[in-house]
């Protein structure tokens, strides 16, 4: 992983009305944690957030494996000399069926709201852009409020959060003397099965995010307390002191609720078997951690906060009788046909596994204002490239409105749900659906991203 290393341009653009738009400094850390403090409220909250200038802090101090100060764009009004508006980009890289593709994030995207309704964050959106393309990332993914990205180009197209929730009456009774598992604070010499036990998991999911051991290592010991991303690392360990797994999970309770958002253990070992433990396990920390928020509230559940599909919700289904529909991250590809091509070997072998085996032919996708043409030459995809649909009803062999096909390549919703859901989302005959379906079907993807 590398840190970002476009060349210092402290001064971007002039903006009018006494606005700049520049690259932050070393001399910007605290105006940036304070101004990020006070912009970024709590969920149900009118309170400045203090955790979420503890992370601007950390990413820019501690020191963060991807990001320094110079990845964060501000506004500033040179009038009062005033932060007014921020942006950051987080580089990382992530994995398509095994495929890696570097990523950009932008993130703590804020601007105050005397000057809001100006520009200044699809300002702010174009100069990220122009980064991330410099840094070959392929992808540019967010997460946030409800429609607001599509404004600079993103669609929800991939799965986010979600999890499950059983209450305390449904915590399993421990029948023998001892616990058969115990859970300790993971520890530096750790590393290596964190990273190998992280990776098998992933290959369970369509896209996940790649974590060496030196963003393990940051998740185990750089952040502060304080940080509202920060997270406690447990590593699940038999009798005889046998790693055998780990959790994650918040260092406080969401409410009355304990949960874990990752939780692995190693093949061929029974979920049945270790979740009983990590359920009690949840329960004393949950009886013993604050609220989030520093309410007085008792604890009443647990949950794992695992996307949509993980193997606990199979051994225990009715002791998870809440369930809680992922929502979505918004995902930005510039470029179709180079990610087409950067994942190209899975759609071959996609297509080498199924009944349309050996396929030639080509596959025209209309976009309505641009197009992807795909060619196939005996189950190989020797073409990739940008096609113009013709302004009549049908032209090409399936259509996708505005950035719908997003949500199709990146597993997030079914060719069928798409049609259902759009009226202007077809497939020409037999073939194109089929082959649609063949090349990219729906199944989870689970990003624990780098932030």
């Amino acid at each position: 992983m590398r840190k970002g290393s476009q060349q210092e341009k402290p001064y971007l653009k002039d903006l009018g009305g006494g606005l700049i738009l520049r690259q932050a400094n070393p001399a910007d850390v605290e105006p940036l944690s304070v101004f990020n403090t006070r912009i970024h409220q709590r969920e149900g909250s009118k309170e400045p957030d203090e955790r979420v200038g503890m992370w601007t802090r950390d990413l820019v101090t501690r020191p963060h494996p991807t990001f320094s100060i110079s990845d964060f764009t501000l506004v500033e009004d040179i009038n009062s000399g005033r932060i007014v508006s921020t942006l950051g980009l987080i580089s990382q890289t992530w994995s398509y069926a095994g495929i890696q593709f570097k990523v950009g994030r932008p993130e703590l995207v804020g601007t105050d709201p005397d000057y809001r309704e100006k520009g200044l964050i699809r300002a702010q959106f174009e100069v990220l852009h122009q980064w991330s393309a410099e840094r070959n990332e392929l992808v540019q993914g967010i997460t946030g409020i409800p429609y607001y990205y599509r404004l600079f180009g993103y669609e929800m197209a991939m799965e986010l959060g979600g999890g499950r929730v059983g209450f305390k009456p449904l915590i399993p009774k421990l029948e023998a003397d001892d616990e058969p598992y115990h859970l300790r604070l993971a520890e530096d010499s750790d590393l290596p099965f964190l990273v190998d036990l992280y990776a098998r998991s992933n290959q369970r999911y369509l896209v996940s995010c790649v974590r060496d051991e030196s963003l393990w290592q940051y998740d185990l010991s750089g952040r502060n307390p304080r940080n509202v991303n920060r997270s406690l690392v447990k590593i699940i360990e038999s009798q005889t002191d046998s790693a055998v797994g780990y959790v994650v999970h918040p260092p406080y309770r969401w409410g009355v609720m304990m949960p874990v958002t990752s939780y692995e253990i190693k093949p061929g070992l029974s979920w049945a078997s270790v979740t009983p433990t990590v359920i009690r396990y949840l329960q004393a920390i949950g009886e013993e951690y604050p609220t989030e928020d520093g309410e007085d509230k008792d604890f009443e559940a647990f949950g794992f906060w695992l996307g949509s599909e993980h193997p606990v919700y199979k051994v225990i289904p009715d002791k998870l009788p809440r369930v809680r529909d992922p929502y979505a991250w918004y995902l930005r590809v510039p470029d179709m046909p180079l990610f087409i091509c950067h994942i190209a070997a899975e759609l071959e072998a996609r297509l080498k596994a199924s009944p349309m085996v050996g396929h030639t032919g080509e596959l025209k996708l209309t976009f309505y204002e641009s197009g992807l043409r795909l060619v196939f030459e005996a189950g190989r995809l020797v073409g990739i490239e940008e096609w113009k649909p013709m302004p009549e009803r049908h032209s090409g062999d399936a259509g996708f409105p505005k950035l719908t096909f997003l949500q199709l390549v990146f597993g997030y919703r079914s060719l069928t749900e798409l049609k259902f859901a759009f009226a202007d989302c077809w497939t020409k005959d037999d073939q194109a659906a089929v082959l649609l379906d063949i090349l990219f079907p729906k199944k989870a993807s689970r990003v624990w991203p780098i932030s």
